[in-house]
């Protein structure tokens, strides 16, 4: 076996060269290859899950509007039970919280998947059935990143956290894919009971691991602990500079995705397989991009990479929006995802380093609030798409990002200097 895929516990820091190419260190660890292909399963469920659903959605309506609210939908409990979420996991096992949230999550894809099979599925059903992924994610998301600074020492902890979202952009590529194919293959039931499948797989792989002890928030009332939460990331500066910059892509970039399945029919004139593609390379953009953060571990101008990316973002979304071209929107989603994904982890990455054990469920169910804005900007994306065009709703989100990421440029000096 390769020597970087050998199985040993997690070690004490040590020192090492300031720059150093260590693609794939983090696989090094055990536990947190079982983290990392347990993000595998459920990431491409999750991208399955996406691709069948919307194009379920689009057959049955032709709404934008709709295919907007469906996809935001998962995300509004984000908004009500990320506090809570975040809560939990400081409190109790993470290693079993994520077991149980993943196993009832198989179970609910299951029974939705009868629903289509059988015939009895309405539009109210994808509703329902998007709340409820969105409830098992809410606790599941906080979770698996606290769970990450546990399974590998700090040095490795950027390597890590790109290679999860390495992982995650694998299945962007594989799942829209494989999803957008396999509905004329085995149908939009049949893509339901395969996602059932990847969840149960997630169960196996986390029950498989060994969590290190942990530092949990056993002292005082849930309410205290909630509370001490939000005092932190409201006392700590730079802790919600980030949080609220996580804001500019999750409202103003991703819903773009929403509106996919009518670009690809209506501009692009695309079916199910062209749809599942723009997605994948889309996918494939974000996974080089984590690979390169994963390389590059030790980097010393993140602050200037996270600002430099979202203003990319914006300005790859605008041109994308006027592309009749398949061959350069392909090329044009890939930079984008490159950017975006740039963006997400170094953020992230930041946040890691920052942020006490103890403390860290709670931060990181805060920093996934802004999830809970996903159905204001997927709604206006697809209100605006309905009221002008799907060309003028991308323009529109690009510009705003593009702006906001140029204004925060200027005005964050203290972000810019993050090392």
């Amino acid at each position: 076996m390769n020597s970087t895929l050998r199985e040993v516990a997690v070690p004490r820091q040590a020192a090492r060269p300031r720059f150093r190419l260590q693609t794939f260190a983090s696989l090094k660890y055990r536990d947190y290859r079982f983290l990392w292909i347990s993000t595998l399963f459920s990431s491409n469920g999750q991208w399955i899950q996406q691709v069948t659903l919307g194009w379920l959605v689009y057959q049955m309506t032709g709404s934008y509007l709709l295919l907007g609210l469906v996809n935001g939908m998962r995300a509004i409990p984000f908004f009500f039970l990320g506090p809570i979420a975040g809560v939990v996991a400081d409190r109790v096992d993470r290693r079993r919280l994520m077991m149980v949230s993943q196993g009832l999550m198989a179970v609910g894809i299951f029974l939705f998947a009868l629903d289509v099979a059988l015939g009895f599925v309405q539009v109210w059903h994808v509703f329902a059935f998007s709340l409820m992924t969105g409830v098992g994610w809410s606790f599941a998301m906080p979770v698996r990143q606290a769970l990450v600074p546990s399974l590998v020492p700090k040095d490795d902890l950027m390597n890590a956290i790109a290679l999860n979202s390495a992982g995650f952009n694998l299945t962007r590529m594989i799942g829209p894919t494989m999803g957008g194919l396999l509905i004329a293959v085995i149908g939009v039931a049949g893509n339901f009971f395969l996602e059932s499948v990847m969840y149960s797989c997630v169960v196996v792989m986390v029950f498989l691991m060994r969590v290190p002890p942990q530092t949990y928030a056993t002292a005082g009332s849930w309410k205290s602990n909630m509370a001490e939460g939000f005092q932190y990331v409201w006392n700590d500066k730079m802790v919600l500079t980030l949080i609220l910059m996580a804001l500019i892509p999750i409202t103003f970039s991703m819903p773009y995705v929403s509106l996919m399945p009518g670009f690809a029919v209506e501009v692009l004139h695309q079916g199910a397989g062209g749809y599942g593609l723009l997605l994948a390379v889309s996918g494939f953009g974000a996974m080089t991009g984590t690979l390169i953060l994963a390389s590059l571990s030790n980097f010393q101008k993140r602050g200037a990479l996270l600002l430099a990316s979202i203003i990319v973002v914006g300005f790859g979304l605008m041109a994308f929006a006027w592309t009749t071209a398949l061959p350069l929107a392909l090329a044009l989603l890939f930079g984008i995802g490159m950017a975006q994904i740039s963006f997400m982890a170094t953020n992230n990455t930041l946040l890691q380093t920052i942020v006490p054990d103890h403390l860290r469920g709670r931060v990181f169910a805060l920093y996934n609030l802004d999830m809970g804005l996903v159905p204001i900007g997927t709604a206006l994306a697809g209100a605006l798409a309905d009221g002008t065009n799907v060309h003028v709703a991308i323009t529109v989100m690009g510009a705003v990002c593009a702006v906001l990421g140029i204004l925060s440029a200027v005005t964050l000096r203290h972000v810019r200097r993050l090392a």
